[in-house]
């Protein structure tokens, strides 16, 4: 039911992946960091292997860049600190361009568009009084409703953000709508039958963007021409459809 309504709202390589063969021998590979629990953008599948929409649009972008890819597991939280520093290359994120990130990133043109949604009980409104609302560490969502002065539970990943309202922990969630489809593959989630909203405020919603490192602003031009190559050639569209029951560019 709740699957339906979301729906209705917008109707191999573990750590290592080596693409393309043209890199020259022995130049440095491209870090590139990705969530692993954040479903169905970024996660493990049942062989442990990262893949996910936002993976594989990664992966696809290496390989039309020509260059060998190593891909590390992070954190929401972690993000800005490990890229601003120059500790990895790109972020396989979908980041929405803040005043935060933008002192600290640069940003590839993007490469979808997302929503945010705020999922609770029938009743339970934004702003209201006692309401507990999950988010996640280190995301826009977070960063909203601290603003906003709500009562938050954070949790590290996007997998485990329906976890407090399983528990009665917390009465509500702010999430982007594509975790919250990921988040029916939990049987205790789906029998919550939570109602959902779409938050309009502009830092919610948008276009998102990889992030790459600033010491690396040659990585634009190339990442761009990469995600024009893609989109014309198909494989945006085949990795959409294999992951996502919608269109999201």
């Amino acid at each position: 039911m709740f699957r339906g309504a979301l729906l209705s709202l917008l109707c191999f390589a573990l750590s290592v992946t080596a693409v393309g063969g043209a890199q020259a021998a022995g130049e440095p590979a491209l870090r590139v960091l990705v969530l692993d629990n954040a479903a169905p953008m970024s996660f493990r599948n049942e062989f442990g292997e990262l893949t996910g929409f936002s993976v594989e649009i990664a992966r696809a972008v290496c390989g039309e860049m020509r260059v060998r890819c190593i891909f590390d597991v992070t954190t929401q939280n972690a993000l800005l600190d490990t890229m601003s520093k120059g500790n990895a290359d790109i972020a396989a994120v979908g980041f929405l361009e803040t005043p935060e990130s933008r002192a600290r990133l640069l940003f590839a043109k993007p490469y979808y568009r997302t929503i945010s949604l705020w999922l609770a009980r029938s009743g339970v409104k934004p702003g209201q009084r006692g309401v507990k609302v999950a988010v996640v560490s280190g995301s826009v969502e977070e960063d909203y409703g601290r603003k906003q002065g709500w009562q938050l539970y954070a949790v590290k990943t996007n997998g485990e953000v329906g976890g407090p309202l399983v528990s009665g922990v917390a009465q509500a969630m702010l999430v982007p709508m594509i975790s919250a489809l990921g988040l029916q593959k939990s049987e205790a989630f789906r029998r919550l039958d939570l109602a959902t909203t779409v938050l309009r405020a502009p830092e919610l919603g948008g276009d998102a963007s990889f992030g790459f490192s600033p010491n690396r602003p040659v990585l634009q031009k190339e990442i761009n021409t990469a995600l024009d190559r893609i989109k014309r050639n198909g494989t945006y569209d085949r990795i959409n459809s294999r992951f996502l029951p919608f269109r999201v560019s």
